[in-house]
């Protein structure tokens, strides 16, 4: 009992030695290293390298402590030469995730340049709500593909050139079952109807197989592919459930009902004022719509 006493007053002597010699550089220092570690874990959340990184950093503890102790020099040896060659090949394990996370870094602009008027985003808005209302009614599946600021011109070469003005009446024929442009994504900028019959690239996340609804098909697996790749929102509409969903970033919100839909989509297009410039790139960069019975995870 004593020894545990005085373990813990040696421990709280060194604590109370640290911080008496800590100055502001110090405290920014260590400010600074915590955030870069903030933002990797960050960008590694929801993919597959959260899971290497937990097995590096359990393996990298493992050899720590075996190769401290003395009774094992030529373990050590083989630890501290092969070392610096496992930190190299940190960059080809993680290359995805690291590509991922420096386009979503470029996607984010600290000001939101939206030309779209208030006009143009309340029409646009209030005929992709309408027609998945009335596509969920009679369970006809649909993929809608609203652009923001990156272009998909790549992806409107693969489908079906239109350039057409946006209307209800349009959706709702294009995604008519057995029509020739059913399958597929249309692909929606400002007021217009650009293409329709796109293919979207699949999602290679993993996202889907972690979920109870795992029957999900290719509409939700392009859905949460072209949000990987791009910053386009984009609408589902089930056609075995006839239930909406919404899909940015990665993060799928599932079991919408008419006025949440509108609600998130006019939250995305909905210039943010210039006094919360830097806090709405913040939560572009790192905050995803959130729903404790439809988030996706």
């Amino acid at each position: 009992m004593e020894a545990v006493q005085n373990l813990i007053n040696d421990f709280l002597e060194s604590l109370v030695f640290l911080f008496e010699r800590l100055n502001w550089t110090d405290i920014l220092d260590l400010a600074l290293v915590t955030l870069v570690f903030f933002v990797i874990l960050l960008l590694l959340r929801e993919t597959q390298g959260i899971m290497l990184l937990r097995g590096m950093l359990l393996l990298l503890v493992l050899l720590i402590a075996l190769s401290s102790l003395d009774i094992l020099p030529a373990f050590s040896w083989l630890l501290n030469t092969t070392l610096p060659a496992l930190l190299l090949a940190i960059p080809v394990i993680f290359a995805p995730e690291i590509r991922r996370g420096l386009e979503r870094l470029g996607r984010a602009r600290l000001v939101r340049m939206n030309d779209q008027t208030s006009s143009e985003m309340l029409e646009m808005v209030a005929t992709v709500t309408q027609a998945a209302s009335r596509l969920s009614d009679r369970r006809h599946g649909a993929l809608i593909v609203i652009q923001r600021l990156d272009s998909l011109e790549e992806f409107v070469s693969t489908g079906v050139r239109l350039n057409a003005n946006l209307t209800t009446e349009l959706i709702l024929q294009i995604f008519y079952p057995n029509t020739p442009l059913h399958d597929g994504a249309v692909i929606i900028s400002r007021n217009r109807l650009i293409a329709a019959s796109c293919v979207m690239p699949l999602s290679a996340s993993g996202v889907l197989t972690r979920t109870p609804d795992r029957q999900m098909g290719l509409r939700y697996r392009a859905a949460l592919g072209i949000s990987e790749v791009s910053d386009a929102v984009v609408v589902v509409v089930s056609e075995e459930t006839g239930q909406i969903s919404v899909v940015h970033s990665g993060r799928m919100i599932r079991r919408l009902d008419i006025e949440r839909l509108e609600n998130i989509l006019l939250a995305f297009y909905r210039p943010p004022s210039k006094s919360k410039s830097l806090s709405a790139f913040l939560t572009r960069l790192f905050v995803e719509e959130k729903s404790s019975q439809g988030e996706i995870r």
